[in-house]
């Protein structure tokens, strides 16, 4: 695990962090989904580069996990 950093961010300037991971873990679950069934979710989709759809779940859910830890901090802070 890497070193931890303290950052501060106003609100809206973290919303615009969180759009961000939130838009890169769908852009992962879909081309997971994409790897995994053949289908792809829209017709103006493109696949992350990766090994298979294990390796791009896995990066999705690490989206999710900086997400959840970000929404967990700011709730302890004041909530949002």
């Amino acid at each position: 695990m890497g070193k931890k950093l303290r950052i501060e961010l106003d609100s809206n300037d973290l919303g615009q962090v969180c759009d961000g991971l939130e838009m890169r873990a769908k852009a992962w679950e879909d081309t997971a989904r994409y790897l995994a069934t053949g289908q792809s979710p829209d017709e103006f989709f493109i696949a992350e580069e990766c090994r298979d759809a294990d390796e791009a779940e896995s990066i999705a859910q690490h989206y999710r996990s900086i997400l959840a830890k970000i929404r967990d901090q700011v709730e302890a802070q004041s909530g949002w």
